[in-house]
């Protein structure tokens, strides 16, 4: 892939891209926004599901444990079940552009709001989520088809979250090849040390669950008693992140390695903004940095 995007830059590109469209869930901003609608916002998961699966329209729970694969399916009927009721898919969309517009022009402030390098970034980032093919992949898919805000910072968060989610389903493409269910995918990531097993945690499987998961990783030689990954174990993890990797290549094959080397150079003021801004928490289940 010497005249292409190499799989390596679009994971460099996600590092650049993730926290960009992650602040959604951790800004006071997009709280406040998320309260007037009524939902709770004492911890961040009763507006983390609205605002996440929106754009799916007035799915159930099913749906949505479907679409977002880790979370436990009790969990997410916790906080979709009435979701809805609280308010309907398109004020949930209307909310999250006002909190994230307020976010980040608290973030950014007016020298990198009205710069020129962010309209030039808002403009390739668009180009790529375009790009961006959505055949089997409902999150990418769903956001994809939302209309695009006017102001270039809502186009950059929006073509930040759409690349996210067309990444993301990828992952889950690779994760169900590799014959890891959503609990035995959190127990496999945990076992390389991406995040801590309380991290992961916060996904609302039980203990005895995933209990359960890694018994079933040991039997496949995958996990250590101790809850560490073998050796077979990492290599498989290498696999799912290759092959996720090579899964997102699309739009940035599509923007070419010119423009892409651009938005990298342009994003990072901004990826500094919202990492220094303590909004993120120091550990993810991402475990960007790590995989």
């Amino acid at each position: 892939m010497a005249d292409g995007v190499e799989p390596g830059r679009a994971r460099q590109l996600w590092h650049l891209l993730e926290p960009l469209h992650a602040v959604l869930y951790y800004a006071p901003e997009v709280f406040e926004e998320a309260a007037r609608l009524g939902y709770g916002t004492q911890e961040r998961w009763p507006s983390y599901f609205p605002l996440r699966a929106a754009p799916l329209g007035a799915v159930g729970p099913e749906r949505v444990a479907s679409a977002f694969y880790s979370f436990s399916p009790r969990m997410v009927a916790e906080h979709i079940d009435g979701a809805w009721k609280t308010a309907a898919p398109a004020e949930v969309l209307a909310a999250r552009l006002r909190g994230i517009d307020r976010a980040y022009r608290v973030l950014f402030g007016p020298d990198l709001i009205d710069a020129p390098e962010l309209a030039e970034a808002a403009a390739l980032a668009r180009r790529a989520a375009e790009a961006a093919d959505t055949a089997g992949r409902p999150l990418a898919a769903a956001n994809a088809e939302l209309d695009w805000p006017e102001p270039p910072h809502l186009q950059l968060w929006q073509a930040a979250t759409i690349l996210r989610e067309h990444r993301g389903d990828g992952h889950l493409a690779a994760l169900m090849v590799a014959g890891l269910d959503p609990v035995e995918a959190l127990v496999s990531f945990a076992a390389i040390g991406a995040a801590s097993v309380e991290r992961f945690a916060s996904r609302g499987w039980s203990p005895l669950e995933w209990e359960a998961a890694r018994q079933r990783l040991v039997a496949r030689g995958l996990v250590e008693e101790d809850g560490t990954a073998t050796e077979a174990g990492r290599e498989l993890r290498r696999r799912v992140e290759q092959d996720t990797d090579r899964l997102a290549t699309a739009p940035w094959q599509s923007l070419g390695p010119e423009s892409t080397e651009r938005l990298s150079a342009l994003l990072g003021d901004y990826w500094v903004a919202v990492i220094s801004s303590g909004l993120l928490p120091s550990e993810s289940t991402l475990g960007i940095g790590k995989a």
